[in-house]
């Protein structure tokens, strides 16, 4: 049995935190500042942990392996799982030639890259991330933006980005219900609280997406669209979240602000739109050519010479019929994943498609003598990544790609993914390496030790969790009870901090290293996770201090009256 020490390097809490934020820290210079490959960095980090954890928190090296193995298939199931069966759909959707033919109806609604940055990144990301979550939205969104001539990098930034403002409710709400289960908290109660400070970040999230896309003019010309959808979003998120339910409030969120912003889109276009700056060369007969997004920088792209036998896409880009098909995945994914949450349905999957076991060679005890659980959830009907492999098949039948067809999409995203792979699974062995060791729970105490300024550095709790676990929901499993202990301690609003910790924590997802593999395997760019961190480090940090200064507000009487 080993049990954590807070404070094991010579018996000082804040040297021992500073120790414990070596990993994380080693792994953001290593990509932002030294450009390193993402695996490289990710494996070097991972065994820089398994030191930390051996030497400076005692623990068993056994254990220690244990815990990163846990990790790494973690990161496989669910993660990389999703993102594989992700990937392959868009594979098939290139392969028949629809893509490019999605393309054209997306710029049916607006001809402006920025007014359809916030309809695919913003709202259709936000249902994405309501039915699916985990890495689906970001994935997803990115190879849609680049369907309407996003170059391939800055997709990925725009869907990182974007994929901010409903990563707290999202997954039908299971961030917060976690946040509930961990706290003992109402799960009413901090839905409400966390409805009073996700939206007023995500309100103003459209503009910085427009921004992403095209600077200072896009802001200019695009400016009331941006806010129509950023206020639309906010809106259907409080009220949502305060009367309604924690569950649904992305899914209503995402759903008005979409007919919002199609509403608006009848009486208000841009003056100018950014059609000929960002648009890629779509061949007149679909699936003639099919763009290469691996060029040597971004928006180099290169295109194949035409086959001698056109794909099914071919003529087909005016029809409404056309529109169905071009969009069949995507209707196919939604409709799958609302079949999933519903009621029966989904507590019959839970009985039929989870299996849980305790991990092997993991004995562990908190600093305070607590058990700590080390049971490992399989879904594998359940599984996110499952029905999106459902989806995939279906989509087979819709598209009528052939078995051995498909079987080599399948295969040649297996390639193109390996080394996300390896970035995936070592950065997620780090993750449980630090949670099991003690090196989490020793950097949040010394946090926990500000006293009234906590509320300050609650948020960056929340955010460090994410951007090391890749997940609003694993923060909050971790973090959640310490920040009610030290709201408790301090004086300060136990649902204030424990919601802040969600809502300011996804601020921390841009920037953690498996979502950054995520986008990176989406655009087809392996070894752009650097570039894409240097592109959203700023964001997060700047979003996240806006964040630090609104929840410090609610803990004083200027902003107070907001906490329920």
């Amino acid at each position: 049995m080993f049990q954590q020490v807070l404070d094991p390097i010579a018996g000082s809490l804040p040297l021992t935190a500073l120790c414990a934020a070596l990993p994380p820290v080693t792994l953001f210079v290593l990509l932002g500042v030294f450009r390193v490959k993402a695996p490289v960095a990710a494996v070097a980090t991972l065994g820089l942990s398994m030191a930390l954890a051996v030497l400076g928190w005692q623990m068993p090296l056994g254990q220690a392996a244990s815990a990163a193995f846990y990790g790494a298939l973690y990161g496989l199931f669910p993660i990389l799982w999703i993102l594989i069966n992700a990937v392959w759909i868009y594979k098939m959707t290139e392969v028949t030639g629809w893509f490019p033919v999605l393309g054209r109806k997306i710029r049916a609604v607006s001809d402006d890259t920025r007014v359809q940055a916030i309809l695919i990144a913003f709202c259709f990301g936000a249902l994405m991330e309501a039915l699916a979550g985990f890495g689906a939205p970001v994935a997803i969104s990115a190879v849609m933006l680049m369907a309407v001539g996003l170059r391939p990098v800055k997709a990925a930034v725009v869907a990182l980005v974007a994929n901010t403002a409903p990563v707290a409710f999202g997954s039908m709400g299971v961030p917060i219900t976690t946040l509930a289960s961990v706290t003992g908290l109402p799960l009413e109660t901090l839905g409400q609280m966390a409805g009073r400070q996700t939206p007023l970040i995500a309100a103003f999230i459209p503009l910085v997406l427009v921004y992403l896309v095209d600077g200072r003019r896009g802001v200019r010309q695009t400016w009331p669209v941006a806010l129509v959808a950023g206020f639309a979003f906010a809106a259907s998120q409080f009220i949502t979240a305060n009367y309604v339910s924690v569950e649904i409030t992305d899914i209503v969120a995402g759903t008005v602000t979409i007919a919002v912003v199609l509403g608006f889109l009848r009486m208000w276009q841009p003056a100018e739109d950014t059609l000929a700056t960002h648009a890629p060369r779509v061949p007149s007969v679909v699936g003639s050519a099919s763009a290469d997004t691996r060029g040597t920088s971004d928006g180099d792209t290169t295109f194949d010479e035409a086959p001698e036998k056109p794909e099914r896409g071919s003529g087909t880009s005016d029809t409404s019929g056309s529109t169905i098909m071009a969009t069949a995945p995507y209707l196919i994914i939604i409709g799958l994943f609302a079949i999933k949450q519903s009621g029966p349905v989904k507590q019959w999957l839970i009985d039929i498609g989870t299996f849980k076991f305790n991990w092997p060679g993991l004995h562990l005890v908190s600093a305070g003598g607590q058990p700590i659980a080390t049971e490992f959830t399989l879904e594998h009907i359940n599984g996110t990544g499952t029905f999106l492999l459902f989806a995939g098949l279906l989509t087979m039948l819709v598209y009528r790609v052939g078995l051995s067809r498909a079987v080599r999409c399948y295969a040649d995203t297996l390639v193109q993914l390996r080394w996300t792979i390896v970035t995936v699974t070592s950065v997620l062995g780090l993750a449980f390496v630090m949670n099991f060791s003690g090196q989490t729970a020793s950097l949040g105490a010394a946090m926990a030790s500000a006293g009234g300024l906590f509320a300050l550095l609650s948020p960056v709790v929340g955010w460090f969790g994410v951007a090391v676990t890749g997940s609003d929901t694993s923060s909050n499993s971790l973090f959640g009870a310490l920040q009610v202990a030290a709201a408790q301690k301090t004086g300060l609003s136990p649902v204030l901090l424990a919601a802040a910790n969600s809502s300011a924590g996804v601020l921390g997802k841009m920037i953690s290293a498996q979502n950054l593999a995520v986008a990176a395997a989406a655009i087809d760019r392996p070894g752009a996770e650097p570039e894409i961190f240097r592109k959203v480090i700023g964001w997060s940090l700047g979003l996240l201090a806006v964040s630090s200064v609104l929840i410090y507000l609610q803990s004083t009487q200027v902003l107070g009256w907001m906490v329920p």
